[in-house]
């Protein structure tokens, strides 16, 4: 089976431009996906300057309108900070009116710092409980029908949007996401781009996955990858992203920064990331995409790219897909 091609889309905010026009560049580089035979859209949630994606369900819609038959989706909802029956709703919604392309990819983690978390919460009093299972089994009976007759919220289960659902996701960087996945027998992605020593958290999630929602274990894995015509332009065009992921570790949230900045940032400061490049020429890129995926047993590759240039981002998703042979097969 061919290895499927995925986009990971976090909105980044180019130094010089602003967040209305990075949303704009969302929507450009989803119909240039879409085009490009990418199988799935996945648009983050993240909160501060740097990145304008803080409303993954608000760009669905216009993403999934914007484009022909590619799947589109959160990568992913910060359940923490939501009503399960909200989000429930509001992706039944979307799956009513695009019906087998919307993807509910489901997180843990906060996607944002301490102070933004507490602003985030509805009820301030009191730090925000930590009680995700119980949160992720609400969500999933609500959208699968199962919360018992006589429960007080078993007519909530009378979704708008049915009987079109959502395809969940369990996504995650650790290994208790992936014994969650397990557990609920549901599709993994892992965020490689976040934790590149994750593929034992592949192999423990396939080990104690128990087929309740899938006959079989699934596996995508999120990976951070830029490809140019040449090794010395990637790496000149990797830097912004690299500068970028140095100060995000001290704290300090930026917009995307041109090359020649983030070059000269770099010859002075160097690189503290600890995270996985997978950059260069397109077919080093495509080695490099078919290894990191052997090496967690995924049949899915999920891209994220982050460049100052917006061009030069959509040019590697071109030159990616070019790599793997996805523009005949559209053509096909």
């Amino acid at each position: 089976m061919a290895l499927k091609l995925s986009v990971l889309d976090q909105s980044p905010v180019p130094e010089g431009s602003s967040g209305a026009q990075a949303l704009r560049n969302t929507l450009d580089l989803a119909r240039h996906a879409d085009r490009l035979g990418y199988h799935r859209y996945w648009v983050a949630e993240h909160h501060g300057p740097s990145l304008a994606g803080a409303s993954p369900e608000a760009l669905i819609g216009p993403l999934a309108a914007a484009t022909r038959r590619i799947r589109v989706g959160s990568g992913g909802v910060m359940l923490p900070h939501y009503s399960p029956l909200k989000v429930a709703e509001t992706f039944s919604i979307l799956s009513g009116l695009f019906a087998g392309r919307i993807d509910l990819g489901i997180g843990r983690a906060a996607g944002t710092d301490p102070l933004t978390t507490y602003a985030l919460q509805r009820d301030r009093r009191q730090t925000m409980p930590d009680d995700f299972p119980d949160q992720l089994s609400e969500l999933l009976a609500y959208l699968e029908g199962t919360i018992p007759a006589d429960h007080p919220f078993a007519r909530l289960t009378t979704l708008p949007g049915r009987p079109e659902l959502p395809d969940v996701w369990l996504l995650g960087s650790s290994a208790q996401s992936a014994i969650w996945a397990a557990q609920l027998g549901l599709p993994y992605s892992f965020a490689d781009f976040i934790n590149p020593r994750g593929a034992e958290n592949a192999e423990l999630y396939r080990e104690r996955f128990e087929p309740a929602r899938l006959e079989a274990p699934q596996v995508a894995v999120g990976a951070w990858a830029l490809a140019a015509e040449t090794e010395a332009e990637a790496e000149r065009l990797a830097s912004s992203a690299r500068m970028s992921f140095t100060l995000l570790r001290q704290g300090r949230l930026i917009e995307v920064p041109p090359p020649e900045k983030a070059l000269r940032f770099l010859a002075q400061q160097g690189e503290q990331t600890g995270r996985r490049w997978i950059l260069g020429t397109p077919d080093a890129v495509r080695a490099g995409l078919e290894k990191l995926a052997a090496d967690y047993g995924a049949e899915e590759v999920i891209v994220v790219t982050i460049t100052h240039d917006h061009a030069a981002r959509k040019r590697s998703y071109e030159l990616i897909a070019e790599a793997f042979g996805r523009p005949a097969a559209v053509a096909a």
